[in-house]
């Protein structure tokens, strides 16, 4: 056995050990800390609606590494997934209601205005909805319903989901930056190295 590969057993036989809550708190942590620094902001409404929409993609595309960690890394963090998929949801469904309640203050029909009239809304819009169906089938008990092969499809709507969520960040920008386009970037190259894996959708 390589050093490589014993480091990898050796961090997953750790992560083994590690119960997935405290993954759940660190997140809720994390996101109660964006909170309070955006209302403490000089605009805290655009401050609440990026700091979330940032959360969102990051655990996100975190979710994503875990295929590519145990195929090059022999580092196996599977139970983490599903975690790493609920925060994303969650602060994701955040950044929509502030901007629905703080930033448009519930006028429903300018919503649904601003939502066909701005691409990237659409786009963001887009992405917000694909990923209820997979929250709402996160349970084991949805995976049993629906059989082990629906759920596996039907959840990788995530690699959709979170390119369209890149695709969002960078739209959003009056100007394009670094920082937006390596977010896309690196959405585009997890979801293609899954894409280039599965055999048969």
């Amino acid at each position: 056995m390589s050093t490589f590969a014993a480091y990898g057993q050796a961090i997953s036989g750790a992560a083994r050990k590690v119960p997935t809550w405290p993954v759940y708190m660190a997140g809720v942590a994390l996101g109660a800390w964006e909170i309070w620094v955006g209302l403490n902001a000089i605009d805290p409404v655009e401050a609440l609606e990026l700091a979330l929409g940032m959360l969102s993609l990051q655990f996100l595309l975190a979710s994503l590494t875990i295929t590519p960690l145990m195929r090059f890394a022999r580092i196996n963090l599977v139970k983490f997934r599903k975690p790493l998929g609920l925060l994303a949801f969650g602060f994701l469904t955040l950044h929509f209601l502030v901007w629905l309640a703080l930033d448009l203050q519930l006028r429903w029909g300018l919503i649904g205005a601003e939502i066909v009239k701005r691409p990237y809304l659409t786009v963001g819009f887009a992405a917000f909805i694909l990923l209820i169906p997979l929250a709402a089938t996160s349970w084991q008990g949805a995976v049993r319903r629906l059989g082990a092969q629906a759920w596996g499809r039907l959840h990788r709507l995530v690699y959709v989901s979170v390119i369209l969520g890149g695709v969002h960040f960078v739209m959003q920008e009056k100007v394009w930056t670094t920082e937006s386009l390596l977010y896309l970037g690196a959405a585009i190259l997890l979801v293609g190295m899954r894409l280039a894996w599965i055999r048969r959708w």
